[in-house]
């Protein structure tokens, strides 16, 4: 009995380790923005303390801040619209196509999701600039579309390998058309996994912060790039920063929480196969 508890003790106590580690840097977000300027650079640091919304107060009367809620609305829902759109669409085609360079084309789609952010910025930066797509909305939905795509298509891919084939060749007898049986049969299977897709697909939309950086001007910003401009050559207004921070961070939480099975089902069930 002894030596079946303790492994059992041990397993939930790493859970709890590793969800205090995850949970820590949000509690601290919300608790350094509900603080003054003066407890947030208090020695020694105090946990107890008289909290405030003056933070919040200030971001959400910021001129710009619907502008730059917009831009993160438009360019986070239109990706991830266009995303899951080429993506299912991909996926099925690697599935149920044989096709010479198939295998590879798969490959290079997972190879691509690889590459850091970080490492995109000076040469996206120069093709956008050659076409015309710095500081605009339609510049950054495009390279998100770009970035979370692979990743679309490998989660979707399982799903349709999942799709039994005879479900499609009974619609096909039915009278449906090619478009039909992808819309009617395949899709609604693939729900769990169009959800945790979408889920991840408008997180790094929303979040990104190097690439939107780079290519965004003042009309243009998203939130997160908004969020820097509380650094200057004075100082570091920690308060608002974090304010801006949580409000960033809010509607993914909210989003993950709401679509935790789906989410969970297709990063499990999307990748048994195939």
């Amino acid at each position: 009995m002894n030596r079946s508890v303790f492994p059992r003790c041990l397993h939930y106590a790493a859970l709890v380790v590793l969800a205090a580690l995850c949970v820590a840097p949000i509690a601290i977000i919300f608790a350094t923005s509900l603080r003054q300027q003066v407890d947030i650079f208090a020695e020694p640091l105090n946990f107890i303390f008289a909290p405030t919304l003056e933070n919040y107060r200030a971001v959400l009367e910021e001129e710009r801040f619907s502008r730059y809620l917009a831009n993160s609305l438009i360019v986070g829902l239109a990706s991830t619209a266009i995303t899951l759109l080429l993506g299912c669409m991909a996926a099925y085609g690697l599935a149920r196509f044989r096709f010479r360079g198939r295998a590879t084309v798969a490959y290079i789609t997972l190879l691509l999701r690889t590459v850091p952010l970080a490492v995109l910025a000076i040469p996206v930066f120069m093709i956008w600039n050659a076409w015309h797509l710095v500081d605009s909305l339609a510049g950054l939905v495009l390279l998100y579309v770009a970035v979370n795509l692979p990743f679309t298509i490998w989660l979707l891919y399982g799903f349709v390998l999942q799709v039994p084939v005879e479900l499609e060749e009974a619609a096909a007898i039915d009278g449906c058309g090619p478009v039909r049986v992808f819309v009617k049969v395949i899709l609604p299977l693939m729900a769990p996994g169009l959800a945790a897709a979408s889920i991840f697909t408008f997180r790094i939309a929303w979040n990104e912060f190097i690439l939107a950086l780079v290519l965004s001007g003042r009309q243009t910003r998203t939130l997160p790039v908004a969020a820097s401009l509380y650094i200057t050559d004075i100082g570091v207004d920690w308060g608002r920063v974090m304010a801006m921070g949580g409000l960033i961070a809010i509607p993914p939480l909210i989003f993950t929480f709401v679509a935790a099975r789906q989410i969970i089902t297709g990063l499990t069930a999307g990748a048994v196969k195939g």
